[in-house]
């Protein structure tokens, strides 16, 4: 496209907008040199990439990176086989930063792809690299002593070597003797060596070699001779200095080199980058939006503002052309607006096609000119010197030379500036000739000929600048469909012309004029009742509508509610169930305990039984081997019993409580300590009066031992009194210590002795809040020392 067009319609002053929002050097060059592109796909491409680099921005903030001018032509250089300087290393280093900087901002994505995924993924970081150029490099002309062990040990011995000099030329500057034939009594250094100054008349009084003399011939900077071999030791470090700063540069080259294909991929690819996040920050600043792109040669710009214009003052309007028509007429008063409509159609059209996002409303559509050809002579434009006839007529003929059916041309006052009548004609067989080549026109003008022929001519549309008469100001709204009025006699009358005058002028015009005036002033009046009903409608439209969405709203509302509240009842219910059948299920899990624990306490009565059976027997062989004899206790029968009633159970020789009299069997349910069960009414007898236990004999070493009864009184701990549960589960703990309590109430031995060790303290805790609620048990408590301390519970039966 002809840049002297687009600068007519101020898309310079864009352009450099986002140059100043860009931030590397290159990236501004490309902005000022981009062309628009051509083919819609590539429009649609540039749009989106701007689009979501926008969307990034409003997400992200703006990334931070720096200009880093001159870096690919330094990898260049360096992939050559050329040492870089420190200056350019440093600017390599800052656009790896560039790189790291980018694609942290841009981030790994959420999985969704996005148009400028193939920019990012282009730029390949280098971490190692941009972190070690700056540790080694501090500037563009110093190296840091880290750089290597060898610069930091030769950095090293020339400062003592330094240091040793100024020790010996303070001795020289504050001897008595050498202060007459100094200047002043200061060291300064010459030629990279340390001298001192001294007044030419004493030259042979300070031995050394002259450096340097005064502009005035009167101080000669000698060197002394005491410090001329350091000086010249200094003088070598220095030179070992300088060969190894450079044997670093040349490492760090090499490894520029290295990365040389990497690096200029992903410089590209950071240019591209910095060029289209200016174009999205520019975009965001003037709220642009991001328009459809047409394939066909038409465009449709809803609420276009113009970008150079404040937002605060700025009327938006809606312009469309090649749809319906391919030719907009605009007419109406001067400062109507009527070139600012021309310059916003041609200006975001090719804003949209560099890519830019575009001041309007996001349902605007635009499409792909091949050439934007402009006309705009007024004191608006640019180019003010084709404000003149002559001017007018020869960018006309540049732009019918050059115009096709990808073209858009723009024409300010087309005809203006020679007579009037000629004028219009000229005007009139330029549109047509335009028209006959497929091209899209706008062209604005006060001829009442123009007028006309877009009313007569098909595919040709008037649209006016709107006028506030009262005000005298314009509205700067472009209504479409009706032809603008220039308004002259009302604005002259308003400002003081005498109404005689304004007669006499009317009189002037022919009856034709007089009638097209008059067509317009009904047209006017209609667009105004139109208009009045068009807004009238919309407003009953919207309030419709809102109404309408708020009915359904409430509908979506009371069906979101009456779902919940099913899903409430049906969760209850479900609730309810699983309670339910939970209930059930541990209901028949007490079942199951407790027939398995009747059936353990009858195995465990039957074991007793044969144990008290086994131990009547020896007591029998024991008796028998000492030749004693047993007289059979004899005993009364109970006739009947009572409940509560305490009896005597003879065989077992053990005092019981009756719960229940004899059934028709004949059986008695007693209760002796912690076991029910049920005897014959024959078995029992009435309980023994209590009878002081008269004190035995001391037993001596030989005798029998004693029974459970007498163990529990001499306090002796017997393995019966002991119940190991190491290494027990919970469940087969508390099992074993029931039936071991339900053991020692029948043999009446207490205290009992649960061993269950220390552990977590686990097994320890189940025990006890077990023995809580065994109705056995009268005390429980930690053994001491000597009986197992916490590892141990000692039990105490009641």
């Amino acid at each position: 496209m002809n840049k002297k067009y687009l600068k007519n319609i101020e898309l310079d002053k864009i352009v450099e907008m986002a140059v100043e929002r860009a931030v590397c050097d290159e990236a501004k060059q490309m902005l000022l040199q981009e062309a628009p592109y051509t083919r819609p796909d590539d429009v649609r491409q540039v749009l989106s990439q701007t689009d979501a680099l926008a969307s990034h921005l409003l997400k992200n903030g703006n990334p931070r990176i720096s200009s880093c001018g001159g870096a690919s032509n330094s990898v260049s250089r360096a992939a050559k086989g050329g040492v870089l300087s420190m200056a350019e290393l440093l600017a390599v280093s800052g656009a790896l930063r560039n790189f790291s900087a980018l694609a942290s901002w841009f981030g790994p994505g959420e999985g969704i792809s996005t148009p400028v995924d193939d920019l990012f993924f282009a730029i390949t970081p280098q971490p190692t690299l941009e972190k070690a150029i700056p540790e080694a490099i501090l500037s563009d002309t110093e190296m840091a002593d880290t750089a290597s062990d060898e610069l930091y040990s030769l950095r090293r011995k020339i400062r003592v070597a330094e240091g040793s000099i100024r020790d010996k030329l303070d001795s020289v500057i504050k001897n008595q003797n050498n202060s007459k034939y100094l200047q002043e009594a200061v060291v300064s250094i010459r030629n990279g060596r340390f001298v001192v100054p001294v007044k030419a008349e004493h030259r042979n009084e300070i031995g050394g070699v002259i450096h340097d003399v005064s502009s005035s011939g009167g101080t000669l900077f000698v060197e002394p001779t005491a410090v001329v071999e350091a000086n010249a030791k200094i003088l070598q470090l220095r030179n070992q200095e300088q060969a190894e700063i450079e044997r670093i540069l040349g490492e760090f080259s090499e490894q520029v080199a290295g990365i040389a294909p990497f690096f200029e991929v992903s410089y590209s690819a950071m240019l591209e980058v910095d060029k289209r996040i200016a174009k999205a920050e520019l975009g965001l600043a003037m709220n642009g939006v991001c328009p459809k792109v047409n394939d066909a040669q038409g465009f449709s710009l809803v609420k276009a503002r113009h970008p150079l214009i404040s937002k605060d003052v700025v009327v938006p309007v809606d312009i469309t052309l090649g749809e319906n028509y391919d030719t907009m007429i605009i007419t109406g008063p001067n400062t109507g607006g009527k070139t600012v409509s021309l310059k916003t159609a041609g200006l975001l059209c090719t804003m949209a096609q560099l890519g830019y996002l575009i001041p309007a409303h996001d349902s605007s559509t635009v499409c792909v000119f091949g050439q934007i050809l402009v006309d705009i002579g007024d004191e608006q434009s640019i180019e003010q010197s084709l404000s003149t006839f002559s001017g007018h007529m020869k960018n006309i003929t540049e732009i019918l030379r050059v115009v096709d059916d990808k073209s858009l041309v723009l024409l300010d006052e087309l005809g203006a500036g020679t007579d009037p009548a000629e004028g219009a004609a000229l005007a009139i067989a330029v549109i047509e000739r335009l028209r006959a080549t497929g091209a899209r026109i706008m062209a604005t003008t006060h001829y009442a000929e123009l007028k006309m022929f877009a009313l007569d001519t098909p595919g040709v549309q008037n649209a006016g600048s709107e006028f506030d008469i009262e005000t005298l100001r314009p509205t700067y709204r472009l209504v479409v469909g009706v032809p603008g009025r220039s308004n002259a006699f009302l604005i002259s009358e308003k400002l003081g012309i005498p109404e005689s005058v304004i007669e006499s002028a009317r009189a002037h015009m022919s009856n034709e004029q007089r009638r097209f005036e008059t067509v317009l002033t009904q047209l006017e009046d209609l667009k105004l009742e139109f208009k009045e009903q068009q807004d009238e409608i919309e407003r009953l439209k919207y309030t419709a509508t809102h109404q309408l969405e708020a009915a359904q709203k409430q509908r979506d509302a009371l069906i979101r509610q009456g779902e919940e509240e099913l899903a409430q009842a049906r969760q209850k219910a479900k609730a309810l169930a699983d309670d339910v059948q939970n209930k059930a299920y541990r209901l028949m899990d007490e079942i199951k305990q407790i027939e398995k624990q009747q059936r353990t306490s009858n195995a465990q009565k039957a074991q007793r039984a044969r144990e008290i059976a086994r131990k009547d027997a020896e007591d029998l062989l024991q008796r028998a081997a000492k030749g004693e004899t047993s007289t059979p206790k004899t005993f009364v029968p109970l006739k009947a019993a009572a409940p509560g009633q305490e009896v005597y159970m003879p065989e077992m020789d053990k005092l019981a409580t009756v719960i229940t009299g004899p059934d028709k069997a004949g059986l008695v349910e007693i209760r002796m300590g912690a076991i029910k069960t049920k005897v014959p009414l024959a078995k029992l007898s009435a309980a023994p009066k209590l009878q002081k236990t008269e004190k035995k004999p001391r037993r001596m070493r030989g005798a029998a031992s004693p029974t459970p009864a007498a163990q529990q009184t001499t306090g002796i701990r017997t393995p019966q009194m002991e119940i190991n549960l190491l290494g027990k589960t919970v469940n087969e703990a508390l099992l074993e210590t029931d039936q071991f309590i339900d053991a020692a109430v029948i043999s009446g031995l207490t205290p009992l002795y649960i061993i269950h060790g220390r552990g977590t303290g686990a097994l320890r805790s189940a025990i006890q809040q077990h023995l809580r609620s065994n109705k056995s048990v009268k005390s429980f408590r930690l053994g001491q020392y000597g009986e197992g301390e916490d590892g141990v519970t000692v039990v105490e039966l009641k």
